[in-house]
């Protein structure tokens, strides 16, 4: 089976996109995590997939596969990226774009200077929404970290924020990220019992109202470098409260993305670059 796909990033965080509107190919969890692997196959954060919608209201179906395979229901730079990607394929003409996913309407806009603007809704803080199994809505959650035979120098609590965007975020506020044990909780709490569909883990460090700066350890994937949903998450946990300013500027290892939030009530908003990096061919 020969896959024509095309490489892309967005700040960093990096996928293949797969056009499956004039290839018909299909994409098993095994051969996915093979494309992924950076040594045997192609290397990826995630693969993207531009298919025919089921929705009339669509002019894709948006899928996001993890490097190991498993489906996520959101990717905000991956979105960027998919719309860049049918944009330059000309797949369609259209400037403003409506993707169906597998947790409802995206709307994507290339913008005059040549960044996409993506709306992701509202986010969601109630623990049934991420889900989190709690019975009390909280602004922030606490979970033991040294379960027995375990001790860390981290602590024994571990304090977050809880929003879903489309997926599940955790936002452990921290004084520094450099120092952050990104390697150590991440995993760990992106694994947790508590999250029955696990957890996407962002490391926020508040520079000041309008300036954040951010590590995400992400499911399925592992830290990389810019994760959009999980940049909005981080936003939104703060906004909410009116702790940050209505645009926020968030920096993470591979660029920045702007994020714009009203506040409760209202959709949030991620802006940013999308770059295509070559095309290829692979056969599995």
């Amino acid at each position: 089976m020969l896959v024509h796909f095309t490489k892309m990033q967005g700040a960093g965080n990096d996928f293949v996109v797969v056009d499956l509107v004039s290839q018909n190919i299909k994409l098993t969890r095994e051969i996915i995590a093979t494309m992924a692997d950076r040594r045997l196959g192609i290397g990826f954060d995630q693969l993207l997939v531009a298919a025919p919608p089921t929705d009339p209201e669509a002019d894709f179906f948006y899928r996001i596969y993890n490097a190991d395979g498993s489906e996520a229901e959101q990717c905000g730079n991956g979105a960027r990226c998919l719309a860049k990607f049918v944009h330059d394929k000309q797949l369609t003409p259209k400037r403003k774009l409506t993707f169906q996913s597998i947790n409802g309407l995206i709307l994507a806009e290339l913008l005059p200077d040549d960044r996409f603007k993506i709306n992701m809704g509202q986010p969601k803080f109630a623990p049934e929404q991420i889900p989190f199994t709690t019975s009390t809505r909280k602004e922030v959650y606490h979970l033991d970290h040294n379960p027995i035979g375990h001790r860390t120098t981290a602590g024994p609590d571990i304090a977050f924020a809880l929003v879903n965007m489309g997926n599940p975020h955790a936002v452990i506020q921290v004084s520094s990220i450099t120092a952050a044990q990104v390697e150590e909780i991440g995993p760990w709490l992106a694994n947790h019992a508590a999250f029955p569909e696990g957890v996407n883990v962002g490391f926020m460090e508040v520079i000041d109202s309008g300036h954040i700066k951010l590590r995400v350890y992400e499911r399925g994937v592992g830290e990389t470098q810019a994760c959009g949903s999980g940049a909005c998450a981080a936003v939104a946990t703060k906004r909410q409260h009116q702790q940050l300013a209505e645009t926020v500027e968030v920096s993470m290892s591979g660029g920045t993305i702007t994020v714009q939030w009203q506040g409760p009530n209202h959709d949030l908003f991620q802006i940013g670059s999308a770059n295509k990096v070559y095309d290829g061919r692979i056969k599995l």
